[in-house]
């Protein structure tokens, strides 16, 4: 495995984490009490932070930054099991860091643990939702610079339209539950979320696989389009 996709994934993983965690200490910081006003910032940092990450990164390893979309690639053929269990160590220690970089930065104690209750069936449900899309959304990119919009928008969007704020990401929720502040997640609902988690990509990977699976809709658009568009409109990269 290269160096650099590890170097890369260890980087991209703590930039997020301390994006989320700390934009999260600054939102509560300064909102003055309104949770949709803390939120809203909470999600314009991780979207901004994500599509740069992914843009910068995703050259060298593939800008994974979450165990569930390296087990998703190594069911895919993408990346060996060994590669995948690197690559999903690497993301784990790079958000632990990341929460531990967040605190340093807001002159907060370290080591913490959250006492923020996340549980329940809507949460988990929620997750499980977050995760699938995000997998699909994953898996229908071919290219870095196409994640690098479709990933964060979705990331936003299920910000607000999921009851858990969508975590969607296993390494993410292990270093928030070392965070006790906006963004975390009490360390007993951590293994439930987890589980949400995998299981919706799992069912990401398999939605993804029957509507990817044939031919889209591409020559008959074709016919419809090239008269105005010309004949290599829809190849063309």
């Amino acid at each position: 495995m290269a160096r650099r996709a590890l170097v890369a994934e260890a980087l991209g993983s703590m930039l997020l984490a301390a994006t989320v965690i700390g934009s999260g200490i600054m939102a509560e910081r300064l909102a003055g009490g309104n949770l949709a006003v803390a939120l809203l910032a909470n999600t314009a940092a991780t979207v901004a932070v994500l599509a740069t990450l992914i843009a910068l990164l995703g050259p060298i390893s593939g800008a994974h930054f979450n165990p569930a979309v390296s087990i998703i690639e190594a069911l895919r053929g993408r990346l060996t099991v060994p590669e995948a269990a690197g690559y999903v160590v690497i993301q784990i220690i790079g958000c632990c860091l990341g929460a531990l970089l967040a605190h340093a930065m807001f002159d907060m104690p370290l080591i913490q643990v959250s006492l923020h209750p996340r549980t329940g069936a809507a949460q988990w449900l929620s997750e499980a939702v977050a995760t699938a899309g995000l997998i699909l959304v994953v898996t229908g990119s071919s290219h870095p610079n196409e994640a690098a919009w479709r990933v964060p928008a979705w990331i936003g969007a299920a910000y607000w339209f999921t009851a858990s704020t969508s975590f969607a990401n296993p390494a993410i929720t292990i270093a928030r539950s070392l965070s006790d502040t906006f963004a975390g997640i009490a360390p007993a609902h951590v293994p439930a979320f987890i589980a949400s988690q995998l299981g919706g990509a799992l069912a990401g990977l398999v939605l993804a696989k029957y509507l990817w699976r044939g031919p889209l809709l591409v020559s008959g658009l074709q016919r419809r389009v090239k008269p105005m568009l010309g004949e290599d409109f829809l190849t063309r990269r």
